[in-house]
């Protein structure tokens, strides 16, 4: 039997993407390979415990609600997480993938619905981007870019307009760091260049504590 390591499973509203404010289970699994400069969920690194897919499955299905994200850390680091995504799919459930875009896609069963970092230069990981995984998206998924400055956003720019991202996905979203870039100026960068893009706010750190975790 599969296993995966986790971190914690829990129910809460989505904060983002475009399914942000819908009733969502996530699950976090353990450790990621990046260190993002402003990474707001550390604590994912290390801590966990194994679990059985099946376990996990009747866990998320004791919550009563058809959405649910795997998350992290970066979930596609551990091999477990692919049967995790096909037993949640074959019980019916929305499954949703945050991913930080260094992992290899094409695994990926195409029915998941893929929210993929492109990671911006003040994320100190941009570098490590997998170009290649922009053709494994689908009109389903979505593209992140987390902004921290006015370097970020002109990079940002510079690739949502150079790789057409709009035409490839459901939603290109922007997201400043939450407390290093007014929401106010990334709103009015966007607004004064006409960009096909998505603003978004992590919705969970203005509900509760930024530093919440379980939320």
């Amino acid at each position: 039997m599969a296993r995966v390591r986790i971190n914690e499973i829990f129910h809460s509203i989505q904060g983002e993407s475009t399914w942000a404010g819908r009733p969502c289970v996530f699950v976090r699994l353990t450790g990621c390979n990046l260190r993002c400069r402003w990474c707001d969920t550390e604590y994912a690194f290390y801590e966990g415990r194994h679990a059985e897919v099946g376990d996990v499955v009747e866990r998320v299905a004791g919550f009563g609600c058809p959405l649910v994200e795997i998350t992290g850390g970066e979930p596609l680091l551990q091999q477990g997480v692919y049967p995790l995504m096909d037993a949640l799919l074959a019980r019916g459930f929305t499954v949703m993938l945050e991913t930080s875009g260094e992992r290899d896609l094409a695994r990926v069963d195409p029915r998941v619905i893929k929210i993929m970092d492109l990671k911006c230069p003040g994320s100190g990981e941009c570098e490590r981007i997998r170009w290649s995984n922009l053709d494994h998206l689908t009109p389903r998924d979505e593209i992140k870019f987390v902004i921290a400055d006015r370097h970020d956003y002109e990079w940002a720019r510079a690739e949502t307009n150079r790789n057409r991202l709009a035409d490839r996905v459901n939603a290109v979203l922007m997201s400043p760091v939450f407390g290093e870039i007014d929401p106010a100026e990334l709103a009015r960068w966007i607004l004064d260049d006409r960009l096909p893009v998505r603003m978004q706010l992590q919705m969970h750190k203005h509900i509760w504590s930024p530093t919440a975790r379980a939320v």
